[in-house]
């Protein structure tokens, strides 16, 4: 597994293939919070959960289930804060301790064009000034939104749109309108485009209160158009 660092080494990254083995990692707790999940999507959660567990180990943590919330967020052991994500063949997992990070998603996806005709779901109007066609096309903004969203949700459980979060890759944030919250960035691009989204203690407000209905990620909305 492929482990790197970010912000002077706060932050641990962890990369590795999905293999077919890894559905047989999952703790029983595990799997019985991912109820009616078919193999594939067992798989996936799996890997992601063996590369956290490797970096928790980092940390000096045993291995231990990584459960979720009834509306998916990743349960961490207390000091820890963290992110899971995959796409078909890799798994990322990212974690750090709340000392120094406060809220910190990932996100990742092969490093290929986006599917035709999704810019304009995915840039704001101003992301399509800023940017290029050929920045445009890729999935760079896709997946830093993403990771927004999963540092964004754990504080205050609003629903987010492509269109709620405007990425500044030059200036490395991600601000999110409708919760008044900017987010550090750091965009890692190789065979896999991985978009890491954090904030710092004294960078946090108050969290905003929960809405009613079930939360649904843009991660949920944009899975279905883009593989």
């Amino acid at each position: 597994m492929e482990i790197v660092t970010i912000d002077q080494q706060n932050i641990m990254v962890g990369i590795r293939p999905i293999e077919r083995c890894d559905e047989s990692t999952l703790y029983a707790s595990e799997v019985m919070s991912m109820g009616r999940a078919v193999a594939k999507v067992r798989r996936e959660s799996a890997a992601a959960r063996v590369a956290a567990r490797t970096l928790l180990g980092q940390l000096g943590f045993p291995p231990r289930a990584i459960l979720k919330t009834r509306s998916g967020v990743p349960i961490w052991p207390a000091g820890v804060v963290g992110s899971l994500a995959h796409h078909d063949t890799v798994a990322a997992a990212a974690i750090a301790g709340t000392k120094s990070i406060a809220a910190l998603g990932v996100d990742i996806e092969p490093n290929e064009p986006l599917p035709e005709n999704l810019i304009e779901l995915i840039a704001t109007p101003h992301e399509q000034r800023m940017y290029d066609l050929h920045t445009l096309k890729r999935r760079d903004l896709f997946v830093l939104k993403e990771a927004v969203y999963k540092a964004c949700f754990p504080m205050d459980r609003q629903f987010l749109d492509f269109q709620d979060v405007e990425i500044d890759i030059f200036a490395r944030s991600g601000h999110v309108s409708k919760a008044n919250r900017t987010f550090l960035l750091e965009l890692l691009i190789s065979k896999n485009v991985i978009g890491v989204a954090y904030s710092r203690p004294n960078e946090v407000g108050e969290p905003l209160q929960d809405q009613q209905s079930p939360p649904k990620a843009i991660d949920t909305l944009a899975r279905s158009r883009v593989p």
